[in-house]
């Protein structure tokens, strides 16, 4: 069905037809349940708490019972929720500082480890890609500039493989 055949077939409905459709989407599909309970109470700075909160678990994760967990890395983790808040529609100034937290976080982890993986550099420089132009697309670049140019610097001082990339990207946004 095409957005004109849904608009038609919506303007054929009644008020109490459309509340109750919307009611029946809201208790069935659980995606729709969360928008609008994100709608009508957006705890923005809640979820990002929450979000940073698991991000940083990835790379420094709780000790139970005297055991020390191994870090996973896992950059798909700070995916989702990026997704998830694109998709929410919560602010850009939020969005972009996840994305930059989760660079931000694994440079904190490659300081203190050693990191063999060749992937791990890479992971991190298309997120810091994203990012960038996730933030100037959304024409914020002003407000995330410093903290793009902090984790190109990072990178160069922890004298990661691909800093010539990162370098090259600051470049490009300056220009």
């Amino acid at each position: 069905m095409s957005k004109r055949d849904l608009k038609k077939y919506l303007n054929e409905l009644t008020k109490e037809q459309l509340e109750e459709q919307i009611l029946e989407l809201y208790e069935k599909f659980s995606p729709v349940k969360v928008y609008y309970n994100f709608v009508f109470n957006p705890k923005e700075e809640t979820l990002l708490k929450e979000c940073k909160l698991k991000i940083s678990h990835e790379y420094f994760p709780l000790q139970t019972k005297g055991k020390r967990k191994k870090p996973k890395m896992r950059r798909s983790v700070a995916q989702k929720y990026i997704k998830h808040f694109i998709l929410l529609g919560v602010d850009p100034f939020v969005i972009a500082d996840v994305m930059l937290y989760n660079i931000e976080i694994a440079q904190t982890f490659a300081s203190e480890n050693i990191i063999k993986q060749e992937l791990f550099y890479k992971s991190m420089f298309n997120s810091f890609e994203q990012a960038s132009k996730f933030i100037i697309s959304s024409g914020i670049f002003n407000e995330f500039k410093n903290r793009l140019i902090a984790i190109s610097d990072e990178a160069s001082d922890q004298k990661w493989k691909n800093v010539a990339d990162f370098k090259t990207n600051i470049e490009l946004l300056e220009d």
